[in-house]
């Protein structure tokens, strides 16, 4: 009798754990590539590669080239020009955005390049024909001034439809994919200093702070120096038992910062455990400068701590079952 009322005990408690976990289960179970395409309406256009990194030099030509492909199904005109690359602080957005009007001490390199026409001159603005499926291999040429400064000059070359097409809507629809060129002096002094700031981990936050599920890990490298860097995030959580159950990948958590700008870098997981405690760390190498912070996070806390009550209920119960038949037992060989 005994044992059927133990058995009936935790049938009871296990139906309460199903009724309460089951629901929420069914819920929960719901620098750089080789090129880049800009779409736009019917209109698609690419370039590779999508970036350049060279050592530049006072009074010297660079001569290279870059493939744009027309991937739509009419001809196509473009217009190939250099700009420069900047980010500059938005007020509205608290945050440093891209901005490609912005000349500075950074930037110079554009007053450098030129691209060759199809009639084998060398022109600041080039425009080009490109056939439906077709690419060309647009020359571009860096002709450095006697004297330039340490540090890095920073352009970005755009490809930017001149035939542009027209919507169901009416709207005109055009296309400007970018190359970006990072040059490195080998001349002057070069300053590498950046700071790392404002070091966050969060639980049910994500980018542009819309509720999202998962862990979300960020923080801000402003670079203080003359010339770009790699900064690199690392996101390690960790369960109860020390165990690892996510790393950030080899893939994410890397940014390239230029000078002049405060750019924030970031990692997400966005596939973490139904419930438990996870000791999480964060951190952000830039060179020799590194900042971690760690935090502790309990998922679904309340869940955890029901599941948790009911499975320490279990046991007690059992506990009880054991003594109470361990002396039923004794009584019974003491008559």
């Amino acid at each position: 009798m005994k044992k059927k009322i133990w058995v009936a005990c935790v049938a009871v408690v296990l139906a309460s754990l199903l009724t309460i976990i089951w629901p929420d289960a069914l819920i929960y179970a719901d620098e750089e590539t080789d090129s880049t395409t800009s779409t736009s309406g019917s209109t698609s256009i690419s370039l590779m590669p999508v970036s350049k990194i060279l050592q530049i030099s006072s009074n010297s030509v660079y001569e290279d080239k870059m493939t744009v492909t027309n991937d739509g199904d009419s001809m196509m005109k473009i217009e190939v020009y250099a700009a420069p690359y900047t980010y500059v602080y938005s007020e509205s957005e608290d945050a440093y955005t891209l901005g490609f009007n912005n000349d500075n001490n950074f930037t110079q390199i554009v007053r450098w390049i030129t691209f060759k026409d199809s009639t084998g001159n060398w022109v600041k603005k080039g425009t080009y024909s490109i056939e439906p499926k077709g690419s060309i291999d647009v020359e571009y040429r860096i002709s450095t001034p006697n004297n330039i400064a340490g540090g890095g000059q920073y352009a970005v070359i755009f490809a930017h439809t001149l035939t542009s097409s027209t919507g169901a809507n009416g709207i005109r629809t055009e296309a400007s994919p970018g190359m970006v060129l990072y040059g490195r002096s080998s001349e002057g002094e070069t300053i590498v200093k950046s700071s790392i700031s404002d070091l966050q981990i969060q639980y049910g936050i994500g980018e542009g702070q819309t509720k999202q599920d998962g862990f979300f890990a960020s923080a801000k490298v402003k670079n203080e120096g003359n010339v770009d860097f790699n900064a690199v995030g690392k996101m390690t959580v960790r369960d109860i038992f020390g165990g690892i159950v996510y790393e950030t990948p080899e893939t994410n958590g890397k940014l390239s910062v230029i000078p002049d700008a405060e750019l924030v870098v970031s990692d997400r997981w966005t596939e973490p455990p139904f419930f438990g405690i996870y000791n999480t760390t964060w951190t952000v190498k830039v060179g020799e400068n590194t900042e971690t912070i760690e935090r502790t996070i309990f998922v679904n806390f309340a869940l955890f701590l029901i599941i948790s009550i009911i499975l320490l209920t279990i046991l007690i119960i059992g506990s009880i079952m054991v003594v109470r038949r361990r002396r039923e037992r004794r009584s019974r060989l003491a008559v």
